[in-house]
């Protein structure tokens, strides 16, 4: 997978997301396997960029490369601007959003809701793309709903404009996260243009991503949700794909071991306060299905210091490895595409 002048190890992808997708949770993704991760969005509003939320997004010491920055936002020059401020601050691939369905973004005619307007596009494209020397990708969905599906426009807007990757969620604005995702849509973007497809949506499994890939013709694939507390699952559809075979799950060991890196991460980037409260999160997704996790993390959301939540992550995960030396989650079910 080639972006520019940047080719991928391999040709799966972290998706963005707001909330998730910060530096610590990057650097794992990729550690376990990810050939590149795309940062949370940054917003094409300069007010602000002096902002603390902003400055960490912006933050990207010691990542590897290449550092792909997400903007959003609505005006062409704003978003040129955008761009140009991240490149400044290390982006290495600039990624526009045109894929984000909350409310609050598309209320401001930003995420999904520029699909609504092709012309717009072009005007936001073309203007990015001629103001920064790095590549520059785009993420969008199938279209704003299910009577206005309009991704192959885009999909030739997009290369017309020199946009150098499209990724597509293969829902609509309306469905949200709902149902299921559809990659007919994806399947015809890929035939009718030449730039690299990555395809999105419900890849949550080695064997999903290997019949999405067949089914659809994609050059890569992107994965977000079912990363969260499951970062392995880069190296472990990495091993399918050329061997044909399961990895191995990991041992709670190692999954103790990742979740404690990963928590240490969290509060040397946010400090403890912010720290030991994002942290919250992805201890309940590391522990989602498992045996005695929902008495866990009800008590985890009660700590408040990082010594608290360290211990109480130990003596979880040592109490677990007393019986089951390997880790069985509760799968979502798989759908055939």
């Amino acid at each position: 997978m080639q972006i520019g002048p940047y080719l991928l190890k391999n040709n799966l992808i972290v998706a963005p997301m707001a909330g998730v997708t910060d530096r610590p949770f990057r650097q794992l993704c990729k550690k376990m396997g990810a050939g590149m991760a795309v940062s949370e969005m940054i917003s094409c509003n300069s007010l602000l960029w002096g902002s603390e939320k902003t400055r960490r997004r912006a933050n990207h010491d010691g990542e590897v490369s290449p550092v792909s920055v997400q903007i959003a936002g609505a005006d062409p020059e704003m978003m040129a601007d955008a761009a140009r401020y991240n490149v400044m601050q290390g982006a290495q691939i600039i990624d526009i959003n045109m894929g984000c369905p909350a409310k609050k973004i598309c209320n401001v005619m930003a995420g999904s809701a520029l699909m609504k307007d092709e012309k717009l596009v072009g005007k936001i494209l073309d203007t990015v793309v001629k103001a920064v020397d790095i590549p520059v990708t785009l993420k969008i969905r199938t279209g704003w709903d299910t009577s206005y599906k309009n991704a192959l426009a885009i999909a030739h807007i997009a290369e017309n404009a020199g946009i150098q990757a499209l990724a597509i969620h293969g829902r609509t604005r309306a469905c949200a996260y709902k149902g299921e995702a559809e990659y007919d849509t994806i399947t015809a973007v890929k035939a009718a243009v030449k730039i690299p497809i990555i395809a999105n949506g419900d890849i949550t499994s080695p064997e999903k991503a290997k019949q999405v890939l067949k089914k659809t013709g994609v050059d890569a694939v992107m994965i977000g949700r079912a990363a969260q507390g499951r970062p392995w699952i880069f190296r472990e559809i990495e091993h399918y794909l050329a061997t044909g075979k399961q990895l191995i799950s990991p041992e709670v060991i190692e999954i103790h071991q990742i979740l404690i890196e990963h928590l240490h991460d969290l509060y040397h980037f946010y400090g403890e306060y912010s720290g030991v409260r994002i942290a919250r999160k992805h201890i309940s997704w590391y522990t989602k299905g498992l045996v005695g996790s929902a008495a866990f993390r009800h008590a985890m959301n009660q700590l408040q210091t990082v010594e608290q939540q360290i211990s109480a992550t130990n003596i979880f995960f040592n109490e677990l490895a007393g019986y089951d030396r390997r880790l069985t989650y509760i799968q979502s079910k798989e759908v055939a595409v």
